[in-house]
């Protein structure tokens, strides 16, 4: 058993259970605290690269953000400033550097930098990066301490597990994962039928709900001080996704099901659906927006007008990464923006 791979477990599990959901697939694969991707393989930079690792901008302006929005709590004198799925730490740096500068000693004492962070990997590689900050750490949102807190959460969303259906005729049926006549792990349909998925379109034949969107909101809702929590991530503003299930390794996508633990796992987000249920709980939303028009509103122009000035000898590569990011035609446009936070607080920056 110590020498088994996650790939062996999954088929172990599935030999004597059955078939196990997508959903079950992706927390495996993602999540297992042993032998899951995020635990064990962190791969920004090879696998994958996020906005933070393409501009220094991106970070520097959630930083900007993060002091506008501490200051519309009211500017506490201790809040809890967060990130969800910190990385190797490069978006919180970027972003502290410019939000002490901006919210001087008053904003700079009160921030108590929490990262929400279960990888003992990653963990070694943020206290490093961010040893000036001095951060603590929790493996959850849930146990974040109480208090006012700003939260930024960067290419998060779409790691969430995510449940799909398929229209088999006129039948809908939940997609899992079996094996097939050589034992290796194969796509299939459940044989029981599934009630239809929400908002699935009659033409639709494949919806894809992802069922961590509960926790989470949950987990913000259940917050007795005020807080605003940023989520930047790529998928359609109010359209349910089909098949989107996608993974990568060493920068090349690869069938989802060859590497698990091994391979980054993504899916689009259901930025419609995550606002209905935040509304519907009790939180205020603000978005979906996409990611270009957001970070031009926070000021993205005169960020990247100051770098190249102070840096003329690398100005083409300062702008042609910034552009990435705002650019519709790149990351400007599938990435979006939205804000969800506690009630009775003015509008977000960005939006």
């Amino acid at each position: 058993m110590a020498d088994m791979t996650l790939k062996d477990r999954i088929i172990r599990l599935i030999e004597t259970d059955g078939p196990i959901p997508v959903s079950t697939y992706m927390q495996l694969a993602l999540h297992d605290t042993a032998q899951g991707y995020y635990a064990t393989r962190p791969g920004l930079g090879t696998d994958f690269i996020t906005a933070p690792e393409v501009s220094q901008i991106f970070g520097e302006l959630l930083g900007l953000w993060a002091v506008h929005e501490w200051k519309a709590l009211g500017e506490p004198g201790t809040f809890q400033l967060v990130e969800i799925g910190p990385g190797r730490g490069t978006l919180m740096a970027d972003a502290l550097r410019l939000a002490y500068v901006a919210g001087g000693r008053k904003f700079a004492d009160a921030a108590q930098l929490r990262l929400v962070e279960p990888s003992p990997e990653l963990r070694k590689v943020q206290t490093e990066r961010l040893k000036d900050y001095e951060p603590a750490f929790s493996d959850t949102l849930s146990e974040v301490p109480a208090g006012p807190m700003v939260l930024l959460a960067n290419e998060y969303l779409d790691c969430l597990p995510a449940r799909q259906f398929r229209k088999d005729g006129g039948t809908w049926r939940e997609c899992v994962i079996g094996l097939d006549d050589d034992g290796n792990l194969a796509f299939g349909l459940a044989a029981d039928e599934a009630r239809a998925p929400e908002r699935s379109a009659d033409t639709a034949q494949c919806v894809e709900v992802q069922t961590g969107f509960d926790l989470l909101i949950a987990d913000l809702v259940t917050r007795a001080d005020p807080f605003r929590a940023l989520f930047l991530d790529y998928g359609p503003a109010d359209a349910t996704p089909g098949d989107s299930l996608r993974a990568f390794k060493l920068g090349e996508q690869v069938s989802p099901l060859a590497f698990p633990g091994d391979a980054d796992l993504t899916v689009d987000v259901d930025f419609g659906r995550l606002k209905r249920l935040a509304t519907k709980i009790g939180l205020d939303v603000t978005g979906p927006t996409p990611q270009g028009m957001f970070l031009m509103g926070l000021g993205a122009q005169a960020r990247l007008n100051q770098l190249v000035e102070a840096n003329p000898d690398h100005a083409e590569a300062i702008y042609n990464n910034a552009q990435r990011l705002i650019d519709p035609k790149d990351m400007g446009s599938r990435f979006k923006a939205i804000c969800l936070s506690s009630k009775a607080l003015p509008h977000p920056a960005g939006f």
